[in-house]
């Protein structure tokens, strides 16, 4: 297999590590770069304490003058010249300080596993191409820039039915057709899986969830169970969820989620979920849906 360290994105002008690796003890590893005339670069295996087997091979500096795209092979001491067969491709992708696009969610940014999940990213620069790219993956995915309307253009990536491997934090970058540099990442987006710990919350409204317009309410989660982090979402919101350490008192682990003065945008129907910090991407089943009713003016 063939890996980089710590990810295949890149700052352009950076290095970075590649790492081939095999569960069988080959004695030593080959990298090879697409396109190139220069000879490959060998080195002997590390054994891992794991058991499997690994070579390091440092790159750089990645500059976007040309493609970066490698294959690793394996052979024994005694028979050089015959290898294994290649690992699967893996593409550096440096990114540069052009302007950064926009990545949202066309369905919010927490789901159920067993629904579509569609990922827009988007910029007013005109890029013809868009790549996707979720921490710790070893790939990216790249589309071509759709343009809706003159000077916007746009890439949708659509992923599923999801499943818990989707809970994660994605990024983009776009890039120009005669480019082999990508812009600046977007703004991350975290994707939220819901439904992935049986312990249950509840949400409730303090003083209630009819509150008049300039009052005061505070939305209450809960649970008995020990949660590091309980998070808010309110139905049709833009933005992503609220997010609050809990805090333990009255026999229960809880977060007050203030929201004061309430004003007309206030109303509407909120839920609550409970995660762990371990995998914070992984939530429990939602609360009960509390609708808050904002009245008139105080």
């Amino acid at each position: 297999t063939l890996s980089a360290l710590p990810s295949p994105v890149v700052a352009s002008g950076g290095n970075m590590t590649l790492r081939c690796g095999s569960q069988k003890g080959y004695d030593h590893f080959v990298l090879m770069k697409e396109g190139e005339h220069q000879l490959p670069q060998t080195l002997d295996s590390q054994q891992l304490h794991s058991g499997g087997f690994q070579a390091l091979f440092p790159v750089g500096p990645v500059t976007p003058s040309h493609r970066w795209r490698f294959t690793c092979y394996y052979y024994y001491m005694n028979t050089p010249q015959v290898w294994s067969h290649p690992s699967d491709p893996l593409e550096i992708l440096p990114s540069g300080v052009s302007r950064k696009p926009s990545l949202l969610t066309l369905q919010g940014p927490v789901l159920a596993p067993g629904q579509s999940l569609t990922l827009q990213c988007g910029s007013d620069v005109g890029y013809h191409r868009f790549v996707l790219y979720k921490e710790g993956e070893r790939d990216f995915l790249q589309r071509p820039g759709q343009q809706p309307q003159a000077g916007l253009s746009q890439a949708n990536f659509t992923l599923g039915p999801v499943s818990p491997s989707n809970g994660g934090q994605y990024r983009c970058y776009g890039a120009h057709n005669l480019s082999s540099e990508w812009s600046a990442p977007s703004d991350p987006l975290n994707i939220l899986m819901a439904g992935q710990i049986y312990d249950t919350v509840s949400l409730s409204a303090q003083p209630g969830p009819t509150v008049a317009s300039g009052e005061n309410v505070t939305l209450l989660c809960q649970s008995w169970w020990q949660f590091d982090t309980f998070l808010l979402t309110k139905e049709g919101a833009a933005h992503p969820p609220l997010r609050l350490r809990s805090m333990y008192g009255a026999h229960k682990y809880q977060a007050e989620f203030p929201m004061s003065p309430v004003t007309s945008a206030h109303a509407g129907t909120y839920r609550c979920y409970g995660s762990y910090s371990s995998n914070p991407h992984l939530l429990s089943f939602p609360s009960e849906p509390l609708e808050l009713v904002v009245s008139g003016h105080s």
